[in-house]
Parts: C-alpha cells; structure tokens; sequence
C-alpha cells in the first residue's frame, strides 16, 4: 500500500487587524478566520513592531482610527495608515471606525487606505468588502504600470525633466539617490527605470525595506552571516550585497537607517569592502546601490540623524520625483490609462468624467500622488463601469477639505509697516553676541505657529490646517517630525 502524496494548500491571506477593542478584535478574528489567516494588534507601535517581524507581508489591513494614546481621534489611525504603507507599499487597507464622518473618511482614502466602512458593521458586509479589497491588490499588481509600457506616463517639464537624468544616469556604476513625497512612484522609478530598462536587467534586483524590518536583522540582511554568529543562525548564509552581485541593491526608506550601520553602508560604498556578521573573512561588493526616501536628508544631516559622509556617497547623482501637483495635464494622461487597465479584466468600457468633474480633477492637488489617483480610479472602475461619473460622485471621493486656502491680501501700507518692524528686529538680533542658527529660529517659529493653530482649533487638525493655510498631510508629516526631534 502507498501513502498518498502530501498536497500543500495555498496559503491564506494574510489579515492584520487593529484595534483596541479586544472584543471587536476578538469577533472579527473569528468571523474571518474561515477565509483569512488573521493577526491583531492593539495600538500603532505594537502594529509597527508587529509588522518587523512577521515572516510575510499581509495583504490586507483592518484598522480603527482612534487608537490609543489618542482613542477619541483618528490622529493615530491616520498615522498608522502612513506607517503600513511605508513598511509594506502593496498592502491593501480598509478603515472600520466609529469616527466615521465624511471627512475621515476622504482623508484616510487620501492617505492610501483603499475603503473606509463604519462602525458597526456586518460580518457579511466586512467580509465583501475585504474580498473586494483583496480583488483590487491582485487588479493593481496584474496591471501595474512598467510590466508592458513605460511607468514614466506624462508630458509635464517636471517628468520631462525626470526622463532625461534618467536616461544620463540609468547605465552608470554610480549610486542614485531617489528623493520624493509618499505615494509618488519611487519604487518603480528604481526597478524598473534604473534596473528593468538598463544593460543590468538580467542581473539580480534586491530590495531592501529599511522601515520595515528590525534594526537588529539589518546588518545580516545586508551582510549575511556565519553559523552560530547569533542565536538562531544554524547554518551561514549570504545577504543581499553577495545576493545582488552585479545587479542592483535597491534601500528603500534609507532615512530610517541606523546610525551604526550607516557607518558600515558607507564603508561598502566607498571601497566596496564587507564581512559577513561572524566573520573576518572580506568581501567585494559588485553591486549599484540605488537609495530612496521621503525624508529631506538634507534637514536629516542638520540634525545629526544622518551622516553626512553617506549621503554625499548615495547622491552622486539624485533624481527627484516629481508630486502629482507639479505634474499638470499628466493627471489626465494618468487617469486614462489607469482607467483604462482596470476596466479591461472586466470587458467593459473605462468611466468618463463629466465636465465639471474633469475641472475638479484639474485643480485637485492629490495629496497622496499617484497612488491616490489610482486607487480613486480603482473606486470609480468599481463603482460606476462605462458611465459618467458626475462632479458630486467624485467630490466623494476626494479629501476637499485639506485643499490649501487662497491666503488674504492685506493693504499694502500694513504690509510694508510689518516688514520694516520685522527688519528692525531681525537686524537687532543678528548683532547680538550670541551664535545664531536661522535653521532652528525656522523650525521654532514653524513650531509655535503650528502650536497656535492647534489651540485655535481646539485640537482639529483639519481646521488648523486650514488655518495654516496647508493641507493636512503636511501638517500631520509636520506634527510627526517635531515629536520625533522631541
């Protein structure tokens, strides 16, 4: 008699689930453990913490927004939607919140949460909504832009200007910097621009996330590491520098790179020098190194979070991708080819926007770029296949809110009055004996303004964004950035 051969069933996909109710956690675990491999979590940090050391990436997220320390705001929730996006770019999020008004709802969509359900909710109806979401991911990986066409889709100064140093710097040995705001399209621009379309295409592409994996598990990612060089090492293997070889090493979230191993990327960057975690042995590094953040390394470097030895090393040549709203009429170009693919699968002809939808879509500023716009064009697709979508169903699905207010002329007489008063004492300090820094006189007023508003708004971020005549992202990307100098 013969054994049967073994089958090995597909794995679920991976759900994360956050929130901080542990019966609401504790219910939709159980509720979706049929269809899902399900994990929980309870707060933002225990999340992020959480994500570092899963095996796999999960494919879907289920979050609240008030989460604690803040549990009466979506501060956190909003936050942690950046922080899912920036440790995992291909995961799918859903927002299931009691502080469900229409504009969270916008913001967390803006910010690249796919769908916003609110509190209480249906199993039944969740559960669509997550397959539904689930369908969307599988929709955008099969279509994404650079698999069959250029992802470089765009006629505006500011791609054109992107293309050519593209086009200088795509074959060099150099390292390349990439600097750009969330959700802009660095990823593709690396494996695809600066690896896919170069004389290294059939060489190896690594990737490395440095946000999203433990600081502990860096060195041997990069590295490798010998047989018993820590606990749990039971045989040596190689890291990425040897992985890579001639290909290309892609460190994506660079800004988020310890200190002390910024010190030992940068020996490997100047002569190509490493050791495996354990060992003494040396080895030569082949590889171009190509590095992307969303930070201002710049400022980074002024702080002492970053060194300036290594970011003089990975900027010999620096490409900044351009946001959505120096991009122009490639937000029409970028709708209709988004629209276009994600009607294909489904045989049907793209929606099309009315014209007062069309203007609104012109003077949108898409905070969150480009992936914004393809997961509102993912909705619409959804939503409204073959037909118009008129301006009140895209209004919908746009965060109007945090669209910057036109600032308020004062008479001129007043104006030139402030000046002169502003000059004078600005000319007094200066000549004082004490050292003086405009950098941290900027980020201090910047701080104290920001302060004001938030009082004056009585803790409402999206008023006091207004009142500071900015968008909301930025200020949370503000707010976020002082609390970490803090």
């Amino acid at each position: 008699m013969t054994n049967a051969p073994e089958t090995t069933l597909p794995e679920k996909p991976l759900l994360l689930i956050v929130d901080d109710d542990p019966l609401i956690s504790d219910t939709l675990s159980f509720s979706m453990s049929p269809v899902f491999e399900v994990i929980t979590s309870h707060s933002r940090a225990h999340c992020t913490q959480l994500l570092r050391q899963l095996r796999r990436s999960p494919e879907l997220a289920l979050i609240d927004l008030g989460l604690p320390p803040l549990p009466h705001r979506p501060d956190e929730g909003f936050a942690l939607i950046s922080d899912l996006l920036k440790l995992s770019p291909d995961i799918r999020i859903v927002v299931l919140s009691g502080q469900s008004d229409a504009g969270n709802a916008r913001h967390a969509r803006t910010i690249g949460a796919i769908d916003f359900v609110a509190k209480p909710c249906n199993p039944a109806e969740l559960h669509k909504v997550l397959q539904r979401a689930l369908a969307y991911r599988a929709l955008a990986e099969k279509y994404t832009p650079g698999l069959s066409a250029s992802p470089l889709i765009g006629n505006s100064p500011a791609i054109q200007k992107m293309k050519l140093q593209l086009q200088q710097y795509a074959d060099s040995s150099f390292p390349v910097l990439i600097e750009g705001e969330s959700g802009c399209g660095k990823e593709i621009v690396a494996s695809t621009c600066l690896h896919k379309d170069t004389k290294r295409r059939d060489k190896p592409f690594f990737a490395l996330n440095c946000a999203a994996i433990s600081p502990g598990l860096v060195e041997p990612t990069l590295f490798g590491y010998a047989r018993g060089a820590f606990t749990g090492a039971a045989t040596a293997k190689t890291g990425f520098f040897e992985d890579a070889a001639d290909g290309t090493l892609f460190l994506d979230e660079i800004g988020e790179l310890p200190l002390e191993l910024q010190a030992k990327l940068l020996r490997v960057l100047e002569n190509g020098e490493y050791q495996r975690v354990g060992e003494t042995q040396k080895y030569i590094s082949r590889a171009r190194i190509i590095a992307a953040t969303n930070r201002d390394l710049r400022k980074e470097v002024r702080s002492g979070n970053f060194r300036a030895d290594l970011y003089h090393r990975l900027s010999v040549f620096t490409i900044s991708v351009p946001p959505l709203r120096e991009m122009n009429d490639d937000k029409f170009l970028l709708l209709d080819h988004f629209s276009r693919r994600f009607a294909a699968p489904a045989q049907q002809a793209p929606f099309v926007l009315s014209d007062e939808a069309r203007a609104l879509w012109s003077r949108y500023s898409f905070p969150g770029n480009v992936r914004e716009l393809r997961n509102i064009v993912i909705r619409l697709t959804a939503r409204y296949p073959g037909q118009t979508v008129q301006i009140g169903a895209l209004e919908a699905e746009l965060d109007l809110q945090d669209e910057p207010l036109a600032p308020i002329s004062a008479p001129p007489s007043i104006v030139s009055a402030e000046s002169d008063a502003l000059i004078v004492a600005a000319s007094r300090r200066l000549q004082q004996p004490e050292p003086f820094n405009l950098d941290c006189l900027l980020a201090e007023t910047e701080r104290n303004y920001i302060e004001a508003a938030l009082r004056l708004a009585h803790g409402n971020v999206s008023q006091a964004a207004r009142l500071l005549g900015i968008n909301r992202t930025t200020l949370y990307n503000r707010m976020e950035s002082f609390a970490r100098e803090q």
